[in-house]
């Protein structure tokens, strides 16, 4: 179907986005023409405030719209705890449980060799240089449960044990509210190298 050039270009700026269809698109693009002009341009103004505010901690290389992030900057966060994640959404994830009071690091990115993303192309040396004056006494891997994030992992854990930094990875295994009949094979013996005494 052939769309107007303004309805064309802002459905294939919606198609851009990741996770978005040609149909997703599409209800996208009419959805907006169908909002009141104010929302429509409260919806521009906020990814344009969104786009020139945001940026990375040059500590954690978490998000922020301060440098350090805010959770760097705390006091009441634990900094010889780091929790090592992939990405910055890994980080709201974490903090959505409330336990966690230690502070992070934002890899973005795992190693992927196939990929060609190799240690230089995520911020491992910047985690290094965090590592320096013997603040961090433990280091806590928190990648993706695939071959990627495991690979980053064991690399990390390679480059720390020399620094007599405790390493530790959290623990993978069958979710809360599952059932065993729908697990797969890895993630069951994950949940068995995992099992604790009760």
């Amino acid at each position: 179907m052939q769309y107007i050039a303004p309805l064309a270009n802002l459905i294939e700026h919606f198609r851009a986005l990741p996770g978005i269809g040609q149909k997703t698109a599409v209800r996208l693009a009419y959805h907006v023409l169908d909002m009141d002009p104010a929302q429509a341009r409260a919806l521009a103004s906020a990814i344009i405030d969104a786009k020139e505010k945001i940026g990375y901690c040059n500590t954690c290389f978490n998000l922020s719209d301060q440098n350090p992030c805010a959770i760097c900057a705390s006091d009441e966060r634990d900094h010889s705890v780091i929790c090592v994640v992939e990405q910055p959404q890994d980080v709201a994830a974490m903090e959505r449980m409330r336990d966690y009071q230690g502070v992070y690091h934002v890899l973005h990115g795992a190693l992927s060799p196939l990929e060609g993303i190799g240690p230089s192309d995520i911020r491992i040396k910047e985690l290094l240089g965090r590592l320096q004056d013997d603040t961090v006494k433990e280091v806590i891997m928190a990648t993706n449960p695939n071959v990627e994030g495991e690979a980053t992992t064991m690399y990390i854990a390679k480059l720390l044990k020399p620094l007599g930094i405790k390493v530790t990875r959290i623990a993978h295994g069958l979710p809360i509210g599952g059932d065993l009949e729908y697990a797969d094979e890895v993630t069951l013996a994950k949940a068995m190298e995992n099992r604790r005494e009760i």
